[in-house]
């Protein structure tokens, strides 16, 4: 009789630039890819910010079943590692999960190589070995199934939280979708004055480019308008039959009016016209007051899964604005005036990946 046959083990090797289309191939067979698994994730962070991409592909008989891709991130102020995937709240290893070790002994070698003292992974498998540090506690996601109609989407927002939307709807905005200069100009304007007034760094104009070019009609922009002046705009991309509102806010306007309420049950309208099944919310800080404002729609939070190795077992980088020691320069910033904050944001927020 025969013996079974059995696949060699994994071998991993970092990918180059004719190994695209395979990559991509690869994706398409895996249900818990994201929008930050491909490659116009990854090559829009790395044209806007420099941060080099660093694709780990783990192969078995010639053929991928495993993905780790990797963003090289150096930041005078908030040091270097690489990251899985800059900027993004998920990533991390995809495939076959046997395939982990072998691609995360890749990682650590690269890391070496690249002298980046550690390295962070956003959802994904999570590793199992020693050096590893694994959270669940710290982050949820919020994702939710969109309704069949306009009435009965306003109609599944939780009552109190439709008592506000009502208000919000009473001033008949006028709501404008689209991806041309006019759309990034009131974005850019709108995000940069709602971060600003949170206390953190705008990010590079060029990152929000590079995901409108490289993600085409997968993301777009709407902006919710008030006699012809923006008050909220979100940046949203499009991927597996999802919604996700990745960069929004509003002005300082915007919540009285409810602007913002209003901006987030246009979308829900404007992507289920679109063919959407689900609206992800994104993540928050557990606790947080992003994390409630979730909830009071109705989401529900769904714990995240993120891991860090060090090597030399010290801490992670901090970039968490809500850190104990950036209140006092959150504070500062909240009083710089706009033109300032924007035009010094970018060269800050590059190393928050």
């Amino acid at each position: 009789m025969n013996a079974p046959f059995r696949l060699p083990p994994p071998v991993v090797r970092e990918a180059g630039r004719d190994d695209r289309g395979a990559y991509v191939r690869f994706l398409a067979n895996q249900g818990d890819a994201t929008a930050f698994h491909e490659p116009a994730w990854i090559e829009a962070v790395s044209a806007a910010t420099g941060h080099r991409s660093r694709l780990l592909l783990a192969e078995q008989a010639g053929v991928i079943v495993a993905a780790l891709p990797l963003h090289a991130v150096s930041s005078v102020l908030f040091g270097k590692a690489l990251v899985s995937t800059g900027f993004a709240v998920g990533g991390g290893i995809l495939g076959n999960a046997d395939a982990a070790p072998a691609l995360l002994a890749a990682a650590q070698g690269l890391a070496a190589r690249t002298r980046s003292p550690g390295i962070e992974l956003r959802g994904g498998v999570m590793p199992q070995g020693a050096g590893w540090h694994v959270k669940q506690d710290s982050h949820a996601g919020f994702v939710m199934a969109l309704a069949a109609d306009d009435e009965a989407q306003f109609l599944a927002v939780p009552r109190k939280q439709r008592a506000e939307l009502r208000k919000g709807l009473a001033h008949h905005f006028s709501i404008r979708v689209g991806r041309g200069p006019r759309d990034r100009a009131w974005h850019y304007r709108v995000y940069g004055e709602s971060v600003r007034n949170l206390g953190t760094p705008v990010f590079p104009r060029r990152l929000f480019r590079e995901v409108l070019e490289r993600f085409g009609d997968d993301a777009d922009i709407l902006t919710v308008l008030h006699d012809g002046e923006p008050l909220a705009s979100v940046l949203s991309l499009y991927h597996r039959g999802a919604v996700m509102p990745y960069w929004g806010g509003g002005v300082q306007a915007a919540r009285a009016l409810r602007a913002n309420d209003v901006m987030y049950y246009a979308l829900m309208n404007h992507a289920r016209e679109r063919g959407m099944e689900r609206f992800d919310f994104g993540r928050s800080k557990v606790d947080s007051g992003a994390y409630h404002f979730k909830r009071n729609w109705g989401f529900a939070p769904q714990p995240l899964s993120y891991a860090h190795w060090t090597a030399d077992g010290a801490p992670p980088r901090d970039v968490n604005p809500l850190s104990p020691r950036y209140q006092a320069k959150i504070r500062l910033w909240q009083k710089l005036p706009l033109p300032v904050a924007n035009l010094v944001g970018p060269l800050i927020a590059r190393g928050l990946a």
